[in-house]
């Protein structure tokens, strides 16, 4: 197999420090290095969400080290898929990519155990993504 992503994938929240940045540490989990993974934000917050990260954990799964980015062009212009996660973010439209919006609860301000059904919901919506992503591939 070559060592060329099969896609790249920007997922896209306000802050950058929750839904966003579980949904890459799912993809990056799941896929390895067959899918190239960034996150951003409109106006990232100073850290990634203590609540979000010890969900993750749960999972076996480490965010902790991840920061949250702002959103830039660019890293739209670089990916294949760029989705939104519930915050009606002004995202660059860019000709060519597929953009999807998933409606997700925002974990800013929850507990850990308000945050494990948002996790849940991610991770179905992941593992769905991989397989479509897998799909194109196969044609």
């Amino acid at each position: 197999m070559s060592s060329t992503p099969a896609a790249s994938v920007l997922f896209v929240c306000v802050h950058n420090a929750g839904r966003s940045q579980m949904a890459a540490g799912f993809l990056t989990h799941l896929a390895g290095d067959r899918v190239e993974v960034r996150s951003a934000g409109s106006i990232p917050a100073d850290q990634v969400n203590p609540a979000a990260v010890e969900a993750m954990k749960e999972v076996g799964i480490d965010i902790s080290e991840q920061t949250p980015k702002v959103l830039t062009t660019e890293a739209v212009q670089a990916s294949d898929y760029v989705i939104t996660m519930g915050c009606g973010d002004a995202c660059p439209i860019v000709p060519g990519k597929k953009y999807l919006g998933w409606a997700l609860e925002d974990p800013a301000g929850k507990g850990v155990e308000s945050v494990r059904p948002i996790r849940d919901e991610i991770k179905t919506r992941i593992e769905a993504l991989v397989a479509e992503i897998d799909a194109q591939q196969e044609k």
